[in-house]
């Protein structure tokens, strides 16, 4: 079995305190996957398919979003304009987000948003002050098509519920820390902090704190 590709990433954060080790053995391998062949347009409609949603809800949308165009193909931001507010409407989405997918086709179309090959040449601080210009994108938003789109190594989304309530649980604390204090206990997991916080989500999703070793 070939190595992980998040192997090094892995092992440095083991390095980085008892807790993290102890986390990365119950847990086992990173097994994140990153979706590279997507569009900054088509993760930005996924995201906002995916707020306030569960994710089989979002994709149930997204499907019947697809059947709008020929194909069932996802549509690029010119393909938008062929449909109607209220097809959208039809197929799920809200008032706000079918404004919200306007609006990143119209970012797209004028560059605010940039394509695949455009991006790669930004840092992520220049990334999310572009894309956050787009009605209903936020900072968190963009944090996860860094992460899970251009695979960046080194996102710290404070914000996120599910890293916050993993941090509790792996160190045994009363409370979730705050984003500012979660900023700067992120530190010692420089420069893999995207895989730091996909173990944070793993620790959430087992809801129950490793044993320190």
């Amino acid at each position: 079995m070939p190595p992980s590709p998040h192997a090094k990433a892995t092992m440095h954060l083991g390095k980085s305190c008892p807790s993290m080790r102890a986390l990365i053995a119950r847990v086992g391998p990173c097994t994140m996957e990153i979706e590279a062949s997507r569009t900054p347009f088509q993760s930005l409609v996924n995201a906002v398919a995916h707020q306030q949603l569960h994710g089989k809800a979002a994709q149930t949308i997204l499907g019947r979003f697809r059947m709008l165009f020929p194909g069932g193909r996802f549509p690029g931001p010119k393909a938008l304009a062929s449909v109607t507010d209220e097809q959208l409407r039809g197929v799920g989405f809200s008032r706000a987000k079918t404004a919200a997918l306007r609006d990143i086709a119209e970012k797209t179309l004028s560059g605010v948003v940039p394509g695949s090959k455009a991006i790669t040449s930004l840092s992520d601080e220049e990334i999310i002050a572009r894309l956050t210009q787009v009605r209903g994108v936020g900072k968190w938003t963009v944090e996860m098509l860094l992460i899970f789109t251009l695979g960046r190594p080194d996102v710290w989304p404070v914000d996120d519920f599910g890293v916050r309530t993993g941090w509790k649980l792996t160190y045994g604390l009363d409370a979730m820390p705050s984003p500012k204090e979660l900023q700067s206990l992120g530190e010692r997991f420089r420069p893999h902090r995207s895989i730091a916080a996909w173990y944070f989500w793993r620790a959430t999703d087992t809801n129950r704190s490793p044993e320190a070793s």
